[in-house]
């Protein structure tokens, strides 16, 4: 499928299918280069989806502990890291938690932001203006709602590779 802008549509390639997002650089220009660098170095590939939620949302991204090709993958630890990258500062906006709708993950301070991220299930107002929004689903959201659910998740699903949708083409 041909989009307007594939240096920001992401796709995640799942054991339930593919996952595609509109990134927003205008709205959180850090967290999407940050998503788009952690994807480009292969990061994401092989990351457990470690705390999933009926009626919330799908949660993944800790590229140390989540990622089970990684020597330090562990899974009773998967959620408890991110990358070697520097916290990103936070980049609140006024759009909303929707179903579909991806954000970053954080600790208790605004600005501890790194690489692990969540889907939406269904809308989560309470989130809005309070965790940064870079992303929406675009297709496959039948397929985020597939994922194995739990906190933790005994069989979690992973996403097998992620790539940005214009590195793809040609390929």
């Amino acid at each position: 499928m041909a989009y307007q802008d594939p240096e920001n549509i992401l796709v995640l390639e799942t054991g339930k299918g593919n996952v595609v997002l509109q990134l927003f650089p205008d709205i959180a220009p850090a967290h999407v280069a940050r998503i788009k660098e952690l994807v480009r170095e292969g990061a994401y590939d092989n990351v457990v989806f470690h705390r999933v939620i009926d009626g919330f949302m799908a949660q993944t991204g800790d590229v140390r502990y989540g990622k089970t090709d990684n020597a330090e993958f562990n899974p009773q630890r998967a959620g408890q890291g991110g990358s070697n990258k520097p916290n990103l500062k936070a980049e609140f906006s006024d759009k909303p938690h929707r179903r579909g709708t991806a954000s970053m993950a954080r600790a208790q301070d605004p600005d501890s932001a790194n690489a692990q991220f969540f889907i939406c299930f269904e809308d989560a107002p309470w989130l809005d203006r309070q965790y940064t929004v870079w992303g929406e689903v675009i297709e496959g959201m039948d397929n985020v709602d597939k994922i194995e659910r739990g906190e933790p998740v005994a069989r979690p699903d992973k996403i097998i590779k992620a790539s940005i949708a214009a590195d793809k083409v040609g390929k």
